[in-house]
């Protein structure tokens, strides 16, 4: 039993890690916060994947589902999509929709890039590639899949009853939210008709990583440059990136050859590229800057060699024969 969920233990503990600590958003010293934050990430990761692996639903399926997650984090738990005052900003300066109530700066980088892709995806196909054999099949029966939703759903109520003075959105804005998110879900595990093949071949691994790392160098640096650049072209940047993410990965995804590593490597690109961003990215909770420094570096080292392992289970046949036998039995 332990092998056959190891799987779903990892993604349920990757998720935090690559989206608060990898990225630099929490130091190391607040590791304890993974009590709310595993359940809330983790388990919110294990329902996205497991929903859209039951389903068929492949990877169309889990970046809707991730964006429904982003949604339900940001507009239902944590509030910060409709508060003008989210963490010391002033939203209300950043590209604020009047009517709406709500930052399109803030919505285009929150629920996109940094959670649909880094708390979600990323973990997902990252997970994945550490047992090629099982990557396309659940890793939960019923009782584990119960357990993920409430394990979410302790994380969610843990972190709204955390600042118990935050911001409320109205009514519409929370009736909003959960129609948006409604319709994402309906979507994602709607029944799909066969894919066309595209002409063509696939790219490689490594021109694959490479596009990866420029998506996000464009994407977090432009973040970086908001106040410079203003809050506008971001969202214009922040939109054309996943634009082109998609519509490439989707023509590429259609072409002979492309496969796991492929998927891995537009993975391991969003790791590094959180590996890079999380060194000048302030944390969240001051900590010493020494401190902070040994911390970024030890995630950092921990990702490449976790990338390394990933990569070299796609590449072995044995183990996957291995890894195949063990879940069966």
């Amino acid at each position: 039993m332990g092998r056959r969920i190891a799987p779903a233990l990892g993604l349920f503990l990757l998720s935090p890690l690559i989206g608060e600590f990898l990225l630099g958003n929490l130091p190391v010293t607040m590791l304890v916060a993974l009590i709310t934050l595993a359940p809330l990430y983790g388990g919110g990761a294990l329902l996205v994947r497991e929903l859209a692996r039951r389903r068929g639903a492949g990877w169309p399926g889990i970046v809707l589902l991730a964006v429904a997650y982003g949604l339900v984090e940001e507009g239902l738990v944590t509030r910060s999509l409709f508060n003008p005052g989210y963490a010391g900003m002033d939203l209300t300066s950043y590209a604020w929709i009047p009517g709406v109530e709500a930052s399109a700066w803030w919505a285009s980088f929150v629920l996109g890039g940094v959670h649909a892709v880094g708390s979600i995806c990323v973990p997902i196909a990252i997970m994945e590639a550490l047992v090629p054999a099982r990557a396309t099949e659940p890793w939960l029966r019923l009782p584990g899949l119960v357990t993920a939703g409430l394990l979410f759903v302790f994380g969610a109520v843990a972190t709204a009853l955390f600042d118990p003075a935050a911001y409320q959105p109205s009514i519409a804005q929370a009736a909003g939210v959960v129609v948006l998110a409604g319709l994402l879900v309906l979507l994602a595990l709607r029944r799909r008709g066969r894919v066309s093949r595209a002409p063509g071949r696939a790219p490689g691994p490594w021109p694959v990583l490479g596009f990866s790392l420029a998506a996000g160098a464009v994407f977090w640096l432009a973040a970086m440059a908001l106040d410079t650049l203003g809050a506008w072209p971001v969202v214009a940047a922040n939109l054309t990136v996943y634009a082109a993410v998609c519509a490439l990965v989707t023509r590429w995804s259609r072409r002979p050859g492309w496969g796991p590593v492929q998927t891995f490597a537009l993975a391991a690109g969003g790791v590094l590229t959180y590996a890079w961003h999380g060194f000048p990215q302030p944390p969240a909770i001051p900590v010493e800057p020494a401190v902070d420094l040994a911390g970024n570096t030890v995630f950092a080292l921990a990702a490449v060699a976790l990338l390394a392992v990933a990569a070299a289970r796609l590449r072995s046949p044995r183990l996957a024969r291995r890894e195949r036998a063990s879940a069966a039995g």
